[in-house]
């Protein structure tokens, strides 16, 4: 019996162990270090710990008055990376709001807030 329980109890950490790795999370982004300029468009790239499905995927620019605008990504070159295109913005506080789709199927869904200054 109590071989049994042992074995139960492996089984279920290997498997939820898969399971945290199934979601696509981000790993890195290039506003941490690139800053987005007042009236001039940019890019943003972000990477994540999986491939993404980009069609599958959406990823807003949510600005003052919760006002959501669809932005336009492509696949970066390294795997996992997404380059989002910025029009240009005024000053302000935004947020980049993304729903992505792992190519496993999960979906991740996250928040990244910025400001843009003088």
């Amino acid at each position: 019996m109590k071989k049994t329980f042992q074995v139960t109890l492996l089984c279920l950490l290997l498997c939820q162990s898969y399971a945290a790795r199934a979601h696509a999370v981000i790993t890195d982004y290039s506003l941490k270090i690139t800053p987005i300029h007042v009236n001039s468009p940019g890019q943003v790239e972000l990477s994540f710990n999986s491939q993404i499905e980009l069609g599958l995927s959406q990823i807003f620019l949510v600005s003052k008055g919760d006002k959501h605008e669809l932005l336009q990504a492509t696949t970066g070159k390294k795997q996992g990376q997404i380059i989002i295109s910025i029009p240009a913005l005024e000053a302000g506080d935004y947020a980049l709001r993304f729903k992505v789709f792992a190519a496993d199927g999960h979906l991740t869904e996250d928040v990244i807030h910025f400001s843009v200054s003088n």
